[in-house]
């Protein structure tokens, strides 16, 4: 096994293996692809000056054939999306439940790669539409690569591979008119879930704002199947992983959430790029719900039921270590786009369980990768390559870059260049070993009657949920079935909400124009909250990368836009003034402010909260773009700060009353904004948004 020590320049182990396929900077002449020097890259060989264009002319085919063939298929789901690399390290050793290599020592650090995504929509689509996030990290440990490709949601749509084809079908586009793109309001999506009861759960959370993260650096991440952890004596202890974000978890709101796909569709994947590139670098921490093997049954649900979680008051969640993304990509088509992830990606002391979803996974995910990249070797690509030794006889193929001396059988006594194996009966560290498990039974095509029960952790997130939140997941839904057109569908899904909750099966129908179902008696009495899955329970202290927008015009306060920029930039945001146009403007004593962007560039919808300083009310009601500004950031529910005549702007924007609005911060005419103010202040962002307001 190699040790792959980290480079003495402060790189990880990944950084630098990568050096060996980092391209020179291009400082010399210009080239074919077979190193001829070229002359002229602007013109093709043709006959005089206006004759036609040469056959013969080699550099203008070369360059047109690379041309055309320079897009590869784009993943079925999962197609849009950004990475990052970095680094996973543990908080404690694990020997104790498992002997996979990089959960053994305390602050050993792991490189990874990670790539966040969308479900539904193509390359081409927006950032911020409704749909589940895939959180995919493949850690690149000493024994070899393992891949944890999970999602924001701990739960999925189906409990059975053999419907994943019919889901993807139906929540893709509609067959004759490829629309929607990006999004699940439409009849086939809807006409499947509501055929499909095991989807309610998902349904809950894919409906809550859990469904458009107001950054991938602001969500969780989680490993949605159970596993299987074994340590070093072969015992089994079954497991489930969570990813939680150390900024905490923030949403957007719906509204917000389609204006930003319009200004600017990719706002995830600039958000976590500028993390990055500015040294904010996006954390999770590691967290493992441990169940021990003899408790499989112990739950009301079933383990290995994909549909469902296991609560955190029933299995707490045990930190384990933290992951941090501190690198960019190099080339987004080399290394984001070629990532290749599968949930077989193991490694010792890391095994699976029979969740049917997730043995479907394991054969999927390897099919789609051999017609997506070309062929059985994309794990010799540099971001997929291992950073253990590789050592097999797996031989050719399209895009075989290794030269194998020797045979490539087994056994054999000719030729050399034969790897042995570890068997025998005795398995050395770092060999991998599947662990053993008796199973009896005829084989049968049947689902598992213990994962019958469809609806009682739908209504266990429903009580869970805060009341905004609820008004939240009950908009979702007419929303998305009011873009229905078949009516059984809307009136099929909404006799399955029945067993959720009866107020909200009820007041959906309400909205949609269907017929109030009854609720009959399959609805149970609602379950006991579980806090750890509302978002209310999941801010963060601190208000580190937030952006606040300063509203400005000639006249301003500059005292006032200063003490906003220092003091709420001292506590970590990303403070920018805004104005009519760019440039500069000059402040109430004269002197002149740097205008950071201008108005017609931008929107509240990318900013967190918004100061509006005194002295510049008058040019500030008088723009359109100004009013709306902060008419839609209060709309939204997002901190503002109003100093003195900043008032009038909330007036303007139709808020007569702003000391009655929660989340706003006021200082007077006559009052002196001091440190006091901009803390408190500080504190209002730090909750993220007041939905009740």
């Amino acid at each position: 096994m190699a040790t792959n020590p980290g480079p003495s320049d402060g790189r990880d182990a990944k950084d630098t293996a990568l050096d060996a396929f980092r391209a020179p900077d291009p400082d010399g002449p210009l080239t074919t692809d077979q190193g001829v020097r070229v002359d002229d890259t602007d013109n093709s060989l043709q006959v005089g000056d206006r004759g036609p264009t040469l056959l013969e002319d080699f550099q203008l085919r070369e360059k047109l054939t690379r041309f055309d063939h320079e897009r590869i298929p784009e993943r079925v789901v999962h197609a849009r999306g950004a990475g990052a690399y970095g680094h996973f390290e543990a908080y404690e050793s694990l020997a104790e439940y498992t002997c996979a290599d990089f959960l053994q020592e305390p602050g050993r650090r792991t490189p990874v790669f990670v790539r966040f995504s969308t479900v539904q929509g193509p390359r081409g689509s927006a950032d911020t539409v409704r749909d589940v996030r895939g959180f995919a990290v493949k850690f690149y440990t000493r024994q070899g690569n393992y891949d944890l490709v999970g999602n924001n949601m701990p739960v999925f749509f189906i409990q059975d591979a053999i419907k994943f084809p019919d889901f993807v079908h139906a929540v893709k586009p509609e067959p004759a008119d490829e629309i929607p793109t990006g999004g699940s309001a439409h009849d086939t999506f809807w006409d499947f879930c509501s055929l499909q009861p095991e989807s309610t759960h998902m349904l809950m959370w894919a409906m809550s704002d859990r469904a458009i993260p107001r950054s991938y650096r602001m969500m969780q991440g989680f490993g949605v199947h159970t596993f299987r952890l074994v340590n070093a004596a072969g015992r089994g202890t079954f497991v489930k992983f969570h990813w939680r974000p150390k900024l905490g978890v923030a949403c957007q709101v719906w509204d917000e959430a389609q204006l930003t796909a319009g200004r600017d569709p990719d706002f995830h994947r600039r958000d976590l790029w500028e993390a990055i590139e500015s040294g904010e670098y996006p954390e999770w921490e590691l967290g493992v719900q441990l169940i021990p093997e003899e408790d499989e049954h112990a739950y009301p649900f079933d383990l290995l039921d994909p549909t469902k979680l296991v609560p955190e008051e029933l299995v707490p969640v045990r930190p384990v270590g933290r992951m941090v993304l501190d690198r960019n990509p190099q080339n987004f088509f080399a290394e984001t786009e070629q990532v290749a992830f599968h949930t077989a990606n193991i490694v010792p002391g890391i095994d699976f369980t029979n969740d049917p979803l997730l043995q479907g996974r394991n054969f999927s995910y390897l099919d789609t990768q051999l017609i997506r990249l070309g062929g059985p070797n994309f794990s010799q690509l540099p971001v997929n390559r291992p950073l253990a030794d590789v050592r097999n006889n797996q031989r050719d193929g399209y895009g075989q870059q290794t030269i194998h001396p020797g045979t490539s059988y087994a056994p054999n006594s000719v030729g050399g260049g034969c790897p042995f194996t570890m068997g025998g009966g005795h398995l050395a560290d770092g060999v991998f070993e599947h662990y053993q498990e008796r199973i009896d039974g005829a084989a049968i095509r049947r689902r598992s009657p213990s994962f019958a029960d469809h609806y009682s952790q739908a209504a266990l997130f429903w009580a869970s949920m805060a009341d905004w939140e609820r008004e939240h997941i009950t908009a979702a839904f007419a929303f998305e079935l009011g873009k229905v057109a078949d009516d059984q569908v809307r009136r099929r899904t909404v006799g399955n909400l029945v067993h959720v909750d009866p107020g909200l099966a009820a007041e959906v129908a309400r909205r949609i124009g269907v017929p109030e179902p009854e609720a009959g008696d399959g609805h149970e009495a609602a379950p006991r909250p579980s806090p750890a899955l509302s978002l209310d329970n999941l801010l963060a202290d601190g208000i580190r990368t937030r952006k606040i927008a300063v509203l400005a015009a000639d006249g301003v306060d500059r005292d006032q836009v200063q003490a906003a920029r220092e003091r709420l930039g001292a506590a970590g945001a990303t403070v920018e003034t805004l104005a009519a146009h760019g440039g500069r403007l000059r402040a109430a004593d004269g002197e002149t402010l740097a205008v950071d962007r201008p108005l017609p560039t931008t929107d509240s919808v990318l900013y967190d909260a918004v100061v509006v300083p005194d002295g510049a009310q008058a040019a500030l009601t008088a723009d359109a773009r100004a009013v709306r500004f902060l008419a839609d950031a209060l709309r939204h529910g997002k901190p503002a700060a109003l100093l003195g005549t900043g008032i009038d702007l909330c007036r303007a924007a139709g808020h007569d009353a702003p000391g009655d609005l929660a989340g706003v911060a006021l200082s007077g005419p006559d009052e002196q904004a001091g440190p006091a103010f901009w803390d408190g202040f500080a504190h209002l962002v730090e909750q993220h948004r007041f939905p009740r307001r």
